[in-house]
């Protein structure tokens, strides 16, 4: 049986005139994950996704959506977008909003009474749906945009910085929904700059810089992998024999060890029970801004 990616490509590269946006991209994402696509400004994020929507056409190479081209307009229809820089119209309530974006989704009216209400309840914003969005905040302007990109229930979900605006609280809520969303088989694409609601949420992740693919995978097989430990008592056999296993930061009552991969935690209690000590926590936890920064520098 053949596995149908929800994205895919091939070589995929983008050159505007003199300047080469895009460089021999193979990008894979499975159908049903939450996918962190990373990379400082002007990496190629945002070239990619115009690829992946199909409103630019690759200078050479391949793009594949569910194993179609994104120029097929039944393709299109199973694809929601929210970009960074999104203007609505200003003038309508958030419910005409969603009427109009049904309407051009293909959605019929009986289905669109029953739809939008569950897609303001999802994004928090039911009982303001007959306010104008011009008097919406920039979070509540982020909110409806959402309800719009989940209002058709795409297979795939393209968001750019769609927590951007959110306080805490909405981030919170926003990462909750995209988890929810993966539940019932949504892919979706991340693209943001705050590393720890990528962290949070995502199973796998891109880093892109200067137009070329970094590194790609499980932020713990990228080595961005660190584990908290809390044994008693911190001897200094114990602090040695950890030190073996990678990079070991004391922190109170507490040690940080940054691990190159997921395959060596099993070591880690075998070495506390060998040194004497009893092992009370052991949490690993992905550290991805340390891996972000060190792979731009590297590759700067």
């Amino acid at each position: 049986m053949i596995n149908v990616k929800a994205i895919e490509t091939q070589g995929l590269t983008k050159r505007y005139r003199s300047k080469l946006a895009l460089e021999d991209l193979h990008l894979s994402v499975e159908e049903g994950e939450i996918f962190g696509f990373l990379g400082p400004n002007g990496a190629g994020k945002t070239t990619t996704i115009r690829l992946l929507l199909g409103l630019a056409y690759p200078t050479r190479g391949e793009v594949r959506i569910f194993g179609r081209s994104p120029q097929d307009v039944d393709v299109r229809r199973q694809v929601g977008y929210l970009p960074e820089l999104f203007r609505f119209h200003e003038w309508m309530t958030g419910a005409e909003l969603l009427r109009f974006h049904g309407n051009l989704y293909g959605l019929s009216s009986e289905l669109l009474k029953t739809r939008i209400p569950e897609v303001l309840e999802r994004v928090g914003l039911l009982g303001h749906e007959q306010r104008r969005i011009q008097s919406y905040s920039k979070g509540m302007q982020q909110r409806i945009g959402l309800a719009q990109a989940i209002l058709h229930q795409p297979r795939l979900l393209l968001l750019d910085e769609p927590t951007s605006a959110l306080d805490p609280l909405g981030r919170k809520e926003v990462r909750e929904l995209l988890k929810r969303l993966r539940e019932e088989g949504t892919t979706v694409l991340l693209n943001s700059h705050l590393l720890s609601e990528v962290e949070q949420t995502c199973d796998r992740i891109a880093i892109l810089h200067r137009g070329r693919l970094l590194q790609q995978g499980r932020m713990d097989e990228l080595g961005a992998l660190e584990v908290e430990i809390l044994a008693r008592p911190l001897s200094p056999e114990l602090t040695t024999s950890l030190s073996q296993l990678g990079h070991l930061v004391q922190e109170g009552e507490r040690l940080i060890l940054r691990l190159s991969s997921r395959e060596r935690l099993p070591e880690i209690a075998q070495r506390v029970l060998a040194a004497g000590s009893q092992l009370y926590q052991l949490t690993p936890r992905a550290h991805l801004e340390d891996l972000f920064v060190q792979l731009i520098e590297e590759a700067s």
